[in-house]
C-alpha cells in the first residue's frame, strides 16, 4: 500500500492523506455468510443512559466472521478493507474442507500465498500459525491467542518477539515495549498484521471520525466541578482521577 495526498480543494481535506486501495478487492459481499451487521448502541444502555463516552452516530458498518485458528491448509483469495478496524481482511479457501473464511491480514501476504496450520509445522514460514512452542527464539509473530482468543499484537502494523522459553512459560515482547509470560500452549501467527502505513494517514476533518462512531472528547479540567473531578480549572495539582475519581495513572489496568 502507498499513501496518497488529496488534491486541495477545501479546507477539510487540505492536510489530508490516505490510503491508496487499489490493490483491495472491490467486490467484499460475495460470501455472504461470513458477514453480519451489528447495531450500534452508541455508547448507551438500555435506560438510554450514556455509559461510555465519546462514542455515538457512526455510518453503518458491517462485521467480518473471522476464523483464524480452524484451518490446516489454504489459499488467500483476495484482501479486503475492513470497516471495524484499522486491518485488512483476508478472504481464504479451505483446500480440504472446500469452505471460505477470513482472517486477518498479514504483511507481504497476496493472493495466491498458502498458509499451513499444525500443531507441529513442516515449514515455518510467513503466515503459518501454530504453537508458540514450536517456533525459535527471537521468531517476529503476532495474532497471539490467550484461551482460544486473539489477545495480542491485532492491530496494524503490530508484532511481538519471543525473547526466552523457559519450562511452560514464554516470554514475549509486547508492542507496547513491555515483557510478558504466557503458556508455550498459546497460539501465535508467523509474520506482522499489514498496513503498517496507517499510523502515517491524517484525517483532516472532524467528520470522519464522526463517521466511525467517535465523538469529541473534553478535558475535565475544562467542565464545571459538578461534571469532573477536575472541573473548576481549581484542581491543577491534584492526582489525575477518572470522572468516578478513579485514580489513571501507575495504575495496571490488566492481569498479564
Amino acid at each position: 500500500m502507498k499513501l496518497k495526498k488529496i488534491v486541495k480543494h477545501t479546507n477539510g481535506v487540505r492536510h489530508q492523506i490516505n490510503l491508496k486501495k487499489d490493490l483491495l478487492s472491490k467486490y467484499n459481499t460475495i460470501v455472504k455468510n461470513l458477514l453480519e451487521y451489528k447495531r450500534c448502541n452508541g455508547g448507551r444502555n438500555f435506560y438510554g443512559r450514556i455509559t461510555v463516552r465519546h462514542k455515538g452516530s457512526g455510518h453503518k458498518k458491517m462485521s467480518h466472521k473471522f476464523s483464524n485458528f480452524d484451518s490446516q491448509y489454504s489459499l488467500i483469495i483476495k484482501k479486503m478493507y475492513n470497516p471495524k478496524t484499522n486491518t485488512f481482511v483476508s478472504l481464504n479457501f479451505n483446500l480440504k474442507q472446500n469452505t471460505f473464511f477470513k482472517s486477518v491480514s498479514l504483511k507481504n501476504s497476496y493472493p495466491g500465498s498458502l498458509f499451513e496450520s499444525k500443531k507441529i509445522l513442516g515449514d515455518y514460514k510467513l503466515g503459518n500459525f501454530t504453537l508458540l512452542k514450536n517456533l525459535a527464539t527471537g521468531t517476529i509473530i503476532s495474532l497471539i491467542a490467550l484461551k482460544k482468543k486473539i489477545s495480542l499484537a491485532k492491530s496494524a502494523g503490530s508484532f511481538c518477539q519471543i525473547l526466552e522459553k523457559k519450562g511452560q512459560r514464554i516470554k514475549i515482547k509486547t508492542p507496547s515495549g513491555k515483557i510478558i509470560s504466557v503458556d508455550n500452549s498459546s497460539i501465535g501467527t508467523i509474520g506482522t498484521v499489514d498496513n503498517s502505513l496507517n499510523k502515517l494517514t491524517v484525517i483532516g476533518k472532524a467528520g470522519r471520525n464522526r463517521l466511525k462512531g467517535l465523538r469529541p472528547s473534553v478535558r475535565g479540567i475544562a467542565m464545571n466541578p459538578v461534571d469532573h473531578p477536575h472541573g473548576g480549572k481549581s484542581n491543577k495539582g491534584m492526582q489525575p482521577v477518572t470522572p468516578w475519581g478513579l485514580p489513571t495513572k501507575n495504575i495496571k489496568t490488566r492481569k498479564l
